[in-house]
């Protein structure tokens, strides 16, 4: 936990296409840290959109950024798109090697490994990209919230708002996190026992495979030339 009279400088990564809850979730936790300071940071101002359109803008530029205590890099779609990205993968890795803590949500993941963050680490990510942490070095976790040292791995979506938690009460202390939490009314109780591959029908997983398979491709070609590029040699199960 960080000494309470520490002021926190607490930034989120914005790009097009990423999936606006894998920001606005933790967003809502990480703005009531007390004593800190939140911003989001993109390559642009312009507003973005995330996958379904709902529009974005960022307060500064990467450029812009200061070295910040806490890095929160979500995910999307839009993620793919910046996995050979040098300007964003050269501030995830200096803001991530400045920072007291990291945290990835969803398939922000790959972009930490892309950046060759995630070698020896354990780590999580949405199940649909899973399969893929191995490509950058990192041991995957099937869990939906993993704690490696200094960072913190959501899975896919909404478990980035139970890993902001998780952080929250890393940096301030449980009962800081619980406030925040009552503040939310976060107390989960889904119509539905859908949430994982392991509980969804079998029809309603296949479904969403296959809605995701041409995605899921074209993540794992980038992944491989991403583990050639960082020497990672990839096991058997990797593919």
């Amino acid at each position: 936990m960080i000494p309470h009279d520490r002021h926190l400088k607490i930034g989120s990564f914005l790009f097009e296409g990423l999936d606006q809850i894998d920001l606005t979730g933790p967003f809502e936790v990480l703005s009531q840290i007390p004593n800190s300071t939140y911003s989001v940071f993109g390559k642009t101002t312009d507003p973005v959109r995330d996958i379904h359109g709902l529009k974005l803008t960022a307060d500064a530029t990467l450029a812009e950024a200061p070295q910040l205590d806490v890095l929160h890099v979500p995910g999307g779609f839009g993620q793919e798109a910046l996995m050979e990205d040098d300007e964003v993968l050269d501030w995830v890795r200096r803001q991530a090697l400045g920072a007291h803590s990291v945290f990835s949500v969803c398939t922000g993941a790959l972009i930490c490994g892309a950046a060759g963050l995630l070698v020896g680490r354990r780590a999580t990510t949405h199940w649909s990209a899973f399969h893929l942490l191995p490509y950058f070095g990192a041991t995957p976790v099937d869990e939906r919230v993993v704690v490696d040292g200094n960072w913190v791995f959501a899975a896919g979506v909404t478990a980035g708002i139970d890993g902001a938690l998780r952080l929250a009460a890393g940096l301030r202390g449980r009962r800081a996190a619980e406030r925040i939490q009552l503040a939310m009314q976060y107390a989960p109780e889904p119509p539905f026992d859908s949430g994982t591959p392991q509980s969804a029908p079998a029809e309603v997983l296949e479904a969403a495979r296959v809605s995701v398979a041409k995605l899921t491709a074209q993540r794992e070609e980038t992944a491989r030339r991403a583990a050639k590029r960082l020497g990672v040699d990839l096991p058997d199960t990797a593919g």
